[in-house]
């Protein structure tokens, strides 16, 4: 029985080619589409999920308050809250702290090796975390001083093995002993680094006085807590209030306080979004709006089989009837017809496999995630594909089946038989979903475009243009100050360098020197607020054009610039001033020394427009360490950049010369943006075209059974144009419905997606009007060929047809 159904599916597949293709590429295409995007949210959904305590780690993250008012949100907190929690909290089994150490030169000999990130960890970092050690003892590699873990593909390039353990190498005039090798960080993990310093160095580093394993108001030491096991985490979270809150009145720190969250490791990536985090992360709500349009592609595509299988089924008419007058029933009916649907999803499952193959570079290109073909070696990859196969053999299949078998043999066998209204309205319900779904993904898909290219084109208050960013040097010279100030008067001397500046930060990234405390000189500690602080020397402000509005910039002319600073609108409104004038002369106590604000500056983007203004300070610090900034003209722009080259190895020999054009920098910041956007235009494309596609047989099968109506309405003089019209009436009504039906979801969802950036673009009436006329454009381009052919057809073999 079931070799002849099968016997039955493959003919009735064979003679009916137009709509087994349809149906079998557009469930391959949907499915091929969903299939990509589930292997993208599963990767974005995976990170930290290989470590075998993930259940029982969370990241201590910090509220900090002025005087009860919320002013930042640190992913990283107090250097104290670790060993404080974990002596006062029986909960807490174990603790590690994470410090960034910025990027350091390693020195083996001859060999040097600039490792960009590195950190101070430690000693239980390998008990918390599972991330594998080739060589060395977790338990021990980062107890002692002076004590290093490298990573296997660091060990090789600056020992030329992975046997590093006992080597020592260089840092700055320290002397470390590698005493663990650790395999490369996997990309699914929020934190990845180049280098494990102990945690015990940077103790030494500090010095005893400095007590900084128990300081409350030094900020950025990432702290992860080990729960015991059946511990609450939120329970635990409010006992930390009270305990907190005493700490913080003995201090009676000009109105600090602060807040202690724990964050689960495993949600860290998709919804953390904190100061300081080690590495960019994703976006929550964009990685399920994805599995949302991953959804909707694969529905679109099902849709397709249910409305073309229902509107066939008149055809099929009279086998159902032969059939049950031979003695079929209704069971044997719906078997027969769901193997069919599972024989048509197996086919187009087959398909789909083929189209990820050939389409997965350009997948990985749009999406930013390196996917390889290993990716069919994994068992989430076939357990997807085994539950795409039997929902949707059963979804697609099931409806049409029993409307096949619900045929009554009498009524066929007399040619009474027509479409149910019933069945008529489901069809039409399933058109305006696919067109509802198209609109609504069209109008998020050019809301995205629209801002990603508001972020990009806007102005962001200073000039970033022609600028060449040269990365901090790192070896040790004898007089940073006397090299960097013989760098700058050799590189001037070319005409085709501007400026020439150094600063702790650059714009396009955050501004890591967060001082609290801040306040007038004479007023109440209690007034004292926190700033985001820059320090340049003189000609920071001025080498980035920023728009003076009151006083003065930096300059060599004054004596006292080192303990002047100026300040930006943001920073002067919230120490008090309602005018940038008003601050002007008045001196601010910074930590204990005396600063006179000497100038204001408008507000500008030191970030993506993902963010509001921050309060900014300037300080004028001669001989600082950062980043170096050159304006430079574009001519002749390959002979400028062997100048600086040279210059650089004349005045800095022991440091690479590793430069970055700022522009291209800051816009990085919308890299996430720009990716998000493309995989969304690119999967809303596949969507209206599936969609399309099963208009396109919809279509097809309406006009063949009004092809006896259209016969009859030419003989009695209808125009073709008359006709057309009203072929197209039908389908237009569906999309205007789906408009009025998707629209207002859109608005909703586009609200709320842009709610996330602190400058946005409004939502107007062309977000909705465009991909309204965009897809009215293509529907009636898929239903115009088939109508066409239908209007001009001769009458009489119109008529003949039945």
């Amino acid at each position: 029985m079931i070799k002849n159904y099968f016997l039955i599916a493959f003919r009735n597949l064979s003679k009916n080619k137009a709509f087994s293709f349809i149906n079998i590429t557009g469930l391959a295409i949907g499915m091929a589409a969903g299939l990509l995007i589930i292997q993208y949210v599963a990767f974005e959904l995976s990170y930290d999920n290989f470590h075998v305590k993930k259940d029982r780690v969370f990241r201590v993250s910090q509220d900090r308050y002025d005087r009860g008012k919320l002013s930042t949100q640190w992913a990283g907190g107090a250097f104290a809250a670790g060993n404080a929690f974990k002596n006062n909290f029986p909960e807490v089994e174990d603790y590690v702290k994470l410090v960034d150490a910025g990027p350091i030169l390693a020195v083996n000999n001859d060999k040097r090796l600039t490792l960009q990130k590195t950190y101070f960890a430690g000693q239980s970092f390998f008990n918390i975390f599972s991330y594998p050690l080739i060589s060395g003892d977790p338990k021990t590699a980062l107890k002692d001083v002076f004590s290093a873990v490298i990573t296997e593909s660091g060990a090789k390039k600056l020992f030329g093995t992975v046997n590093a353990v006992g080597k020592t190498f260089k840092y700055d005039v320290q002397l470390l002993k590698v005493t663990g090798v650790i395999k490369d960080f996997p990309a699914n993990t929020h934190f990845r680094c180049d280098l494990l310093i102990s945690y015990s160095t940077l103790l030494k580093f500090a010095g005893p006085k400095n007590d900084l394993d128990n300081a409350w108001l030094n900020d950025g030491c990432l702290t992860y807590l080990l729960l015991k096991p059946g511990v609450n985490p939120k329970v635990l979270e409010a006992k930390f209030v009270p305990f907190v809150n005493k700490v913080y009145a003995k201090l009676n720190w000009s109105g600090a306080g602060a807040k202690y969250h724990l964050q689960p490791l495993e949600s860290i990536h998709l919804q953390s979004h904190l100061m300081i985090e080690a590495e960019p992360n994703g976006d929550g709500k964009s990685v399920y709006l994805l599995a949302g349009i991953a959804i909707f592609v694969i529905i679109i595509a099902w849709i397709n089989y249910i409305n073309l299988a229902t509107a066939r089924g008149i055809s099929r008419a009279k086998e159902v009837g032969v059939r049950k007058t031979l003695g079929s029933n209704k069971s044997q009916l719906l078997s027969q017809f769901m193997l069919e649907a599972m024989l048509l999803n197996g086919l187009a499952i087959l398909l789909a496999i083929v189209l990820i193959i050939v389409f997965l570079p350009i997948f990985s290109a749009i999406s930013g995630q390196y996917i390889t073909l290993t990716l069919l070696l994994k068992p989430v990859f076939w357990i997807a594909v085994i539950c795409l196969f039997l929902v949707g053999s059963f979804f697609s299949g099931f409806y049409p089946a029993i409307v096949l078998s619900n045929f009554k043999p009498v009524e066929v066998m007399k040619g009474k038989l027509s479409a149910s209204p019933r069945g008529i309205l489901l069809r039409k319900i399933m058109v305006v979903f696919q067109f509802a779904a198209s609109i609504f993904l069209l109008i998020g898909s050019l809301t995205v475009y629209r801002q990603v290219l508001f972020m990009e084109k806007q102005k962001l208050g200073i000039n970033i243009d022609q600028t060449l960013v040269i990365k901090q040097p790192l070896a040790h010279v004898d007089s940073f100050y006397r090299s960097m100030s013989a760098f700058k008067n050799e590189s001037l001397r070319n005409a085709a360098v501007k400026s020439v500046t150094v600063s702790t930060s650059i714009p396009g990234e955050p501004v890591q020197w967060n001082a609290g405390g801040i306040k007038l000189t004479g007023t109440d500690q209690s007034t004292g607020k926190q700033y985001r602080i820059i320090g340049g020397d003189y000609d920071y402000l001025k080498a980035y054009g920023a728009k003076l509005v009151a006083g003065r910039l930096f300059s060599k002319d004054f004596s006292t610039d080192p303990h002047a600073v100026v300040f930006n609108r943001k920073a002067v409104q919230q120490i008090g001033f309602d005018k940038p004038e008003q601050a002007i002369g008045k001196q601010i106590d910074f930590w204990g020394q005396v600063y006179t604000i000497v100038g204001v500056v408008d507000n500008y983007h030191q970030q993506s427009l993902h963010d509001a203004y921050d309060a900014l300070i300037f300080r004028c610090i001669p001989d600082v360490r950062g980043n170096v900034s050159v304006k430079v003209s574009t001519a002749n722009l390959p002979q400028t950049i062997a100048t600086l080259r040279s210059n650089w190895k004349t005045f800095f020999p022991g440091d690479q010369f590793d430069y970055f054009f700022l522009d291209q920098h800051f816009n990085e910041q919308y890299h996430a943006d720009r990716q998000f956007g493309a995989v969304f235009a690119a999967f809303t494309g596949i969507g209206i075209f599936v969609a399309c596609l099963g208009l396109f047989g919809l279509v097809s099968y309406t006009i063949v059974q009004r092809t006896k109506e259209i016969g009859i309405r030419k003989v009695l003089g209808a125009s073709v144009s008359g006709i057309l019209q009203l072929l197209y009436a039908d389908f237009a009504r569906l999309v205007l419905i789906a408009f009025v039906v998707s629209a207002p979801l859109a608005w909703y969802a586009g609200n709320k997606w842009l709610e996330t950036y602190a400058f946005r673009i409004g939502i107007n009436w062309s977000l909705f009007v465009i991909p309204f006329i965009a897809v009215i454009i293509v529907a009636f381009a898929t239903v115009s060929y088939l109508s066409i052919k239908a209007a001009l057809m001769n009458p009489v073999k119109s008529l003949k047809t039945e």
